[in-house]
């Protein structure tokens, strides 16, 4: 932001929130200024609902999310042209208010809104910052389940997270790549885009013929037509909105199966044709790595499994994106272990606030030590020791904060978050011995299984499970304790 001489202010005006054009502050007429309390208070017009708030206050990402309504389902109906790289949209969004509505808020990041309805009535909508806010002709009464529908199109954005990487609407050569951690989302749809509010989707996207179209999920059918094919995807399971995803360009597709202990569950993969040798050879051990990681953490929590593998320069890192991570070329094994469990915990097990991430980072993590122990590589003490004594050499910034509060938004994906939350997890373990270890991770996923949790949720969890320990030092010296701890 740059400095400049003072000037004089511009005669004030007062903008109607309604299409109008700007009235001089001094002409506004008493019918006008009674219609304008009314949208804030109770005056004039039985308004009994209030504005639902903008952000979640989330400790990292403020902005993030809105209060006052749980999304349920989100219906996309999108049409994407590389050539020119427009999108155009629908998105049909089904939530219930959690207290009386006046107002509420969508995020929406740049695109262009072209008509908002609420219950199928035209709705007031302004526009402010990453905020679509939309006044319904009605008020919203707590408990009401309704229907939002947004029309809108434009270029999504490209965002650049504050640790530097970049997210939200990716361009590639024949497509685009769609990654939303931990906000990006909101660039090509718009909806409640905070990990706390979870919701089912489904995804419909028109690309030209010859083109794929990958999604979350389950496909739901395609359609071609006029040159344009129509691609469905339906994900069944709550989704949060950051690990979304969408992949359109040239992929070769495969499907298969894996039996689980359950049922059979089916394997989508897009493979960019440029990783497809290596690639397809590291993905074949889906199965395996799939039955190994149900013996350690439980049933899968979702009824497809798979992967995306972006072709060269297509994405600058791999995600867990639901049902199936997206990887930028082809993965190692250890890779492939990370994100998978990842669904687990981060996918099926979402935190609370961007603050727990290490629940997310620190399970994954840990599930490539285990997978190392038991495919005759270094045991995961082996890998626990190494990293205390040598763990500076590789990851310099290992001990600059506990895992539970990392320092700011550009350091929830720093190595304390990653390899010291897997430290977290390997002190509960030599606490408590193998069996009961498992019984905590099992039943942790069991027990918030498509839901949300937190730090706070997770050692009240560990405690209840070994009443007889004490975690004392675990979670004050390992968990949220500066610098690097003593090593008994």
């Amino acid at each position: 932001m740059s400095r400049s001489a003072p000037v004089v202010p511009a005669r004030p005006t007062v903008r109607l929130p309604w299409p109008d054009r700007p009235l001089p502050a001094g002409r506004i007429s008493r019918a006008v200024a009674c219609g304008l309390l009314a949208l804030a208070l109770t005056a004039c017009g039985g308004v009994h609902g209030t504005p639902g708030g903008s952000g979640v206050r989330d400790p990292y990402f403020p902005k993030a999310g809105n209060d006052g309504y749980d999304v349920t389902h989100y219906g996309l109906d999108l049409a994407y042209d590389p050539e020119d790289r427009h999108l155009g949209g629908t998105a049909e969004i089904t939530a219930r208010a959690e207290k009386d509505l006046s107002a509420f808020d969508l995020d929406l990041k740049g695109m262009d809104v072209e008509k908002v309805s609420v219950e199928g009535r035209a709705a007031r909508w302004s526009r402010n910052g990453q905020e679509l806010v939309v006044r319904p002709h009605d008020d919203l009464e707590e408990g009401e389940t309704f229907r939002v529908t947004v029309r809108y199109s434009g270029t999504p954005q490209t965002l650049t997270d504050p640790d530097g990487s970049k997210e939200g609407w990716l361009p590639t050569d024949t497509g685009a790549l769609a990654l939303g951690e931990p906000a990006g989302s909101m660039v090509w749809f718009p909806g409640n885009h905070h990990p706390s509010d979870k919701a089912s989707y489904d995804i419909s996207v028109t690309v030209p013929k010859g083109l794929e179209a990958v999604s979350n999920g389950e496909p739901a059918g395609r359609t071609t037509r006029g040159g344009r094919t129509t691609f469905r995807w339906r994900t069944a399971e709550p989704m949060a909105g950051y690990v979304a995803t969408l992949a359109i360009g040239d992929y070769d597709i495969a499907r298969s199966t894996v039996t689980t202990t359950e049922e059979d569950l089916p394997v989508y993969t897009a493979v960019a044709p440029d990783q497809a040798g290596p690639a397809r050879k590291v993905l074949a051990r889906i199965p395996e790595i799939m039955e190994w990681a149900e013996y350690n953490f439980g049933p899968y929590p979702f009824s497809s499994t798979g992967a995306i593998v972006a072709g060269e320069g297509d994405a600058e890192y791999a995600l867990e994106t639901q049902n199936r991570p997206v990887f930028p070329g082809a993965p190692g094994t250890e890779l492939l272990v990370h994100e998978l469990v990842h669904q687990w915990f981060g996918n099926s097990v979402t935190p609370k606030s961007w603050r727990d991430m290490w629940l997310n980072e620190g399970f994954a993590t840990y599930a490539e030590w285990l997978w190392e122990e038991d495919n005759d590589g270094d045991s995961a003490q082996e890998t626990f020791d190494d990293l205390y004594e040598h763990g500076e050499d590789e990851h310099e910034d290992l001990w600059d904060f506990p895992p539970a509060e990392p320092t700011s938004a550009g350091h929830i994906s720093d190595s304390p978050v990653y390899e010291r939350g897997a430290m977290v997890l390997h002190k509960i373990r030599q606490k408590v011995g193998d069996d009961t270890f498992y019984d905590i991770v099992q039943g942790w996923a069991a027990t918030h299984r498509h839901g949300n949790a937190d730090t706070a949720d997770f050692t009240s969890y560990v405690e209840k499970k070994a009443p007889d320990e004490d975690f004392t030092t675990i979670w004050k010296d390992w968990l949220y304790g500066d610098g690097r701890p003593e090593h008994p």
